[in-house]
This record gives structure tokens, sequence and C-alpha cells, in this order.
């Protein structure tokens, strides 16, 4: 049935993520790639040409907010070719887009229908977005930043075509247009320097006040949404009087009651990325210089308490996994849950939090009007959130009306 148009959801347990938290005996009607209709089966038998989903739960399609879509796969061991060997000839660079392609279908076969890319090198991001559109290969919704803006600083010596530096405002407002020519949805820059980078120092700002005004005010002139990488306390209070949409990490910010308060009367999005510090802390320690290590293990506890904190002041949490391998970001489900969430507020995370990262309005909701975007759980991942991380109990993947996996 994959790549067929589907009209009729029969029977559904529904998550609409914009009201009860679960809807049983719904039938979702589906036209062309717009929802039509949420309502009660009354008992009625699935009509012909209907789905009969038999009861199994209908999510949004989920939303990874912080995703470094790219050919490099450092951190995602067992997926893609196998490192070379000592003495092989080099690989040439065009074997990266088959690695792109192949982490494409596996995000989307994973429930993700969309995600949001914060960084990549050599435009990587934007030229697979074009290929999903154009329908080369399968793929989830991607949503491009282009390069990230930062200062001159070491992590442009580290991360090369996935930066662009720039120093002082009128420098960064011509990052911000050369984002834009590059067709990126939306921009993000660098508050404070990048936990992976012995050079850098994440605890005071990056850029000056005025060089984070400049960006924002730039880019929400061009109808742009900003994101802003932040970790020390100093650079993510900037950027949040800045008016940066979503703060990145930002794991200081249970320090600062008042920021917390301040993003929430603004609408400003936290994706905190738990996975990531667990990432540097623990399961690839080995790999990172000794200080970095210790570092992020001191960031971790912090930032599991920023999630609380976030949470009690009411501020819209999106999950962002910034972690691999492609296919498995419904593990920072977990992580949310480990850090206070329950299973709905979660997955509410996932749907309507990420939608709210990408200032989309017609995502992430099961709801008349809204993208026909949804993921079908053999079980209750609202009850149960292991469920959702388990590859078996999808049943079906559903982006834009049609069936993908």
């Amino acid at each position: 049935m994959e790549g067929v148009n589907l009209t009729l959801l029969w029977n559904a347990r529904v998550f609409t993520a914009n009201g009860p938290k679960t809807r049983k005996g719904m039938l979702v009607d589906i036209s062309g790639s717009k929802i039509q209709a949420v309502e009660p089966t009354n008992g009625a038998p699935a009509p012909a040409g209907a789905v009969d989903v038999e009861g199994r739960t209908v999510l949004p399609g989920l939303i990874d907010a912080h995703c470094h879509f790219s050919s490099d796969l450092q951190r995602s061991p067992g997926f893609g070719p196998r490192p070379p060997l000592a003495g092989e000839p080099p690989r040439p660079r065009e074997l990266g887009y088959f690695v792109l392609a192949a982490a494409a279908a596996a995000i989307l076969k994973s429930g993700f229908t969309t995600i949001r890319d914060v960084g990549c090198y050599d435009d990587e991001a934007l030229t697979s977005r074009q290929a999903i559109e154009l329908g080369v290969i399968a793929g989830p919704r991607l949503w491009c930043c282009g390069r990230i803006i930062s200062a001159t600083a070491p992590g442009g010596e580290i991360f090369g075509t996935m930066y662009c530096q720039a120093d002082g405002p009128w420098e960064m407002r011509r990052a911000v247009r050369e984002q834009v020519r590059r067709g990126a949805d939306y921009v993000k820059f660098m508050a404070t320097g990048a936990r992976s980078v012995v050079g850098e120092d994440p605890e005071p700002p990056q850029m000056t006040s005025e060089e984070m005004t400049a960006i924002v005010d730039e880019a929400h002139r061009m109808g742009k949404r900003v994101a802003a990488h932040g970790e020390g306390l100093a650079g993510t209070r900037l950027a949040i009087e800045a008016g940066a949409d979503t703060i990145e990490h930002g794991l200081s910010l249970h320090r600062a009651p008042d920021l917390l308060d301040l993003m929430a009367t603004n609408g400003t999005v936290l994706v905190p990325t738990l996975s990531t510090f667990h990432d540097l802390a623990e399961r690839f320690r080995d790999q990172f210089h000794p200080r970095l290590v210790a570092q992020a293990s001191r960031q971790l506890e912090e930032a599991y308490l920023t999630v609380v904190a976030a949470r009690v002041a009411g501020v819209t949490i999106a999950l962002g996994y910034d972690s691999g391998p492609p296919g498995t970001a419904a593990a920072e489900l977990l992580r949310l849950q480990a850090a206070g969430l329950n299973p709905q507020e979660a997955l509410l995370a996932a749907t309507a939090g990420g939608a709210a990262a990408l200032g989309r309005d017609d995502l992430g909701v099961v709801a008349p009007g809204y993208a026909a975007d949804m993921v079908v759980i053999d079980g209750a991942p609202d009850r149960d959130l292991e469920e959702m991380a388990d590859p078996a109990r999808i049943f079906m993947v559903i982006k834009d009306g049609r069936l993908v996996g």
C-alpha cells in the first residue's frame, strides 16, 4: 500500500495534540494532503475504502526540532557505510548523498514526518529538501537554516562549511541575507560557544547584544524566525532579550526564573536536546577531550533541571534529538519523560511543540485544516512512551495524506 493516497481512517484512538488527550472510536477524513474531519464513528462499521486501524492510536506526525541532517555519521554508529579501512582509496564526496537519502527514509519510517535541520555541511540539507520536495527521494519535511551564523570563533575551524562567520552588526545582517539567499527557512545563530569545542567557553556570550539584535531584526524583517544556540546563561539571556524565537539547549535557564517567565510570555520555545548531553558525557566519552566530558556531565544535570523549571513556568517545549542514528529520535521522548514530563506532555513536545518551534500553524495536530501527517501506533503511547520508541509498534506512517511507511 506504500505510496497510496488515503482518504479515511476508521475506528481510531486519536491523540489530537490540541484538546482532549485521546478520543476513542474516531474517524479521520483526509482530503488530498489535508485533514478534513475528525469525528466519532458512533460504532458504525468501516465503509468501503476506509482503513480500519482497529483501535490503534493515531498521532500527529512527529517533529524533531533539532536535527543536524548531515552525511557525517560520526555519532551514528551502525548506520551507513562502514568506516574506510587503512589502505582503501578515499571515498567520493558524492557517496554522502546516498547516505542522506538512506537517513531521510529511516527518519520518515520512524514516524518523524518533519525535521528542522539546525546546521549541516556543504548545504546538504538544502539539497536534500529539494530532492524530497521533487519526489526524487522519500523523506520528512525539511526545515533548513542554511548555515549557522557565528562570530569569528574556534568553532569555525572545526565546523567549516556548517558556519557562516561574521563580526559586527552589519556583517551579521549580511550573514542573515546570505542564508535567505541560500533558501533558508529560518535563521540560526550562536549566542554562546559550543560544548563540543575545546577552544570555546560555552558560558559567556559569543556575540554582543548589538550583534544578536541585528540578526533577529534582519531575520524578522524578512519574515524568518530565529533559533539561538544558548548554553551559558549570559548569552542565552541576550538572545531571549533580542527576540530569538527558540532557544536551543538552554541548559542554564533553571538559574533564571525571570527568563523562563519571559519566554512563556513571549512564546519563546525551548528545545532542550537532552540526548546530546548524554552523548558527550556517556555514550561517546572516549571520543572527546576529558575537559569536554567533565563539562558535559555538569551540563547534563543542568539540562534536566531546566526542563522541570520550564514546565513549571509554562514554557513551550519542543523535542530536539541532536543525536543519532537517523530514525531513533523517539529516544528523546523517553529522556523528556525522565526529566519530569508525563507521556502526554512529551508527545506534545514532539507534535504541537515542534510545530510552534518551526512557526508552522498547519503541522503537529490531528484536526481539520491541518496537514495529513500522522503516525499510527499499535498501542497507547500517551500512556506508555516505550511503545513510541519500539519500531515494531509503528503500524502506519502518513505524510501529506499518502502512506509512506
